[in-house]
């Protein structure tokens, strides 16, 4: 019953011949999200280190990236076109700006999670400031900062769609076109592949989490055990 709908709707003659155009598409999809997340991180990791050690700047720096958050897509890129122009860099200023949220707030929530115990045994080994942070902090805030990052992928590559509008949106550009062709198949084509970009990154993440924190599925066999 449903093979005559979608054989309808999808055009898989087309699908073959655009074949490179989705490779393509789908390379710089995945290139927007990366340096999107990568330089969101980048700047997201002192700011979240400087709010945790004081504590009175977190409300202000959570509140500036919120209002950044809260900005529509569209409207933040109209907002820049003028300085920037129709270019990777007012993509990737929109991308980055909404990843500071996201990252900041699990970066701060790992280490603020951290128990008090362990720092203080830390502090009596002689540790100072900076090893307790690197050695004994984010390695125990990993798991919360990761989430951070993954949830913060999931959301760019959603995002990244948007930017199709001004030319840069990898897969984003196949459900602009579908839309304005009146094209079904192209915006399948570019929604079911972002999604699917998304589980995939997803998945890689968390191995990547599971590979970095061995310990903590050592603390969940000995929960079961």
């Amino acid at each position: 019953m449903n093979q005559p709908v979608i054989g309808a709707i999808l055009d898989w003659d087309w699908v073959g011949r655009q074949l490179d155009t989705i490779g393509v598409q789908l390379v710089e999809h995945v290139q927007l999200t990366a340096i999107a997340v990568g330089v969101g991180f980048v700047i997201s990791f002192p700011l979240a280190v400087f709010a945790y050690r004081h504590k009175r700047f977190y409300a202000p720096i959570t509140w500036v990236t919120g209002v950044l958050y809260t900005i529509p897509s569209l409207a933040l890129f109209i907002l820049l076109i003028p300085y920037t122009g129709l270019s990777t860099a007012t993509a990737e200023i929109g991308l980055v700006s909404y990843t500071l949220l996201i990252l900041i707030r699990n970066i701060v929530a790992g280490l603020r999670a951290v128990p008090a115990d362990v720092k203080e045994a830390a502090e009596g080994m002689g540790y100072t400031r900076r090893q307790i942070l690197w050695s004994v902090e984010l390695p125990l805030a990993l798991p919360v900062i990761m989430a951070g990052v993954r949830i913060a992928t999931v959301t760019t590559i959603g995002l990244v769609t948007v930017t199709a509008l001004i030319g840069k949106g990898g897969l984003g550009f196949f459900i602009l076109r579908g839309l304005r062709d009146f094209f079904p198949t192209a915006s399948i084509v570019g929604a079911v592949l972002s999604v699917a970009l998304a589980v995939v990154a997803d998945g890689l993440l968390l191995l990547v989490q599971r590979f970095l924190t061995p310990w903590a599925r050592a603390v969940k066999v000995r929960a079961f055990a």
